[in-house]
């Protein structure tokens, strides 16, 4: 079978549990009586062993507690056709595991009517975000920290393509006041002028599109073919297989379709933060 999100995310954790425990992959593999090359197949996901080899490889390992329950969970429904996490400890799973397909992304797209997709948010935007959400004050400089780093894929020699949709309205919402939007709207200028960053805005003219419809990305990366990712309040609903997959890209072509070319979208983002920067007059009223 193919890999899977959740396949490469077991795999990934079996890996740190033995490496954890300072086990090399011929000795373990020799340990447990199977083919290194098995093994080696089971950490990468390209194949998932049963949820029992699965418990007798953390029993040999001497997982315990939090951690054997964690992994365990990982071990059902791993080719499953969608992965929406339910319970706290998998939701964090699949958190880490968004940000390990990140890392090796080679092309991200993202569709956003309603916010600056997060690769593209400043860190005040970001600050003003959190502070009116559910979360302790004490916990957002940490939390925009490692927000922050994760965009750090963008800087590297060979970032990966990011190309994002952005509805108009996102322009306009009063997230941290008028100056964290101004400030917002030239750090998008300025990342738009980089080669691997396409920044399309979605005009309020367009009239429906997909991305009305919800928040969406697609991750292309070296782990595992194209996966798309549904934001929702809770949880994040992953897709792999190639008819659900297709379904997103095909939604991407109707948006494309009806989004402003990268030039006129920088152009106008430019023009509206100089019209921030030099009068009240730009919507919504209450920006201060």
């Amino acid at each position: 079978m193919a890999k899977t999100p959740k396949s490469v995310v077991l795999g990934n954790a079996l890996r740190q549990a033995r490496l954890g425990r300072d086990w090399k992959l011929r000795e373990f593999a020799f340990r447990l009586n199977k083919d290194p090359a098995i093994l080696s197949r089971w950490e990468t996901g390209e194949r998932t062993p049963a949820p029992d080899q699965v418990a007798r490889i953390l029993t040999v390992l001497g997982v315990e507690g939090d951690e054997y329950e964690n992994i365990m969970t990982l071990a059902f429904g791993t080719h499953d056709p969608q992965w929406m996490p339910t319970t706290l400890p998998e939701q964090r799973q699949q958190m880490a595991a968004y940000v390990e397909f990140e890392e090796n992304a080679t092309a991200i797209t993202e569709v956003n009517p309603l916010l600056v997709p997060g690769p593209l948010q400043t860190p005040d935007y970001i600050s003003a975000m959190m502070s009116r959400d559910d979360i302790a004050a004490e916990e957002i400089p940490a939390r925009v920290h490692t927000r922050i780093n994760r965009q750090h894929i963008l800087d590297r020699q060979t970032p990966p393509q990011l190309t994002a949709f952005i509805g108009q309205g996102a322009l306009y919402q009063n997230i941290g006041g008028r100056q964290t939007m101004t400030a917002q709207l030239r750090h998008l200028v300025g990342m738009a002028s980089r080669p691997r960053i396409h920044l399309h805005l979605i005009p309020f003219g367009a009239g429906w599109h997909p991305g009305l419809e919800s928040t969406f990305t697609l991750i292309d990366s070296s782990q595992i073919n194209t996966v798309a990712f549904v934001g929702t309040r809770r949880t994040t609903l992953w897709l792999h297989q190639d008819y659900d997959v297709n379904a997103y890209k095909r939604a991407v072509e109707k948006v494309r379709q009806v989004s402003m070319s990268p030039d006129d979208s920088a152009r106008f983002i430019h023009e509206l933060a100089n019209r921030m920067e030099t009068t009240t007059d730009v919507p919504p009223a209450n920006l201060a």
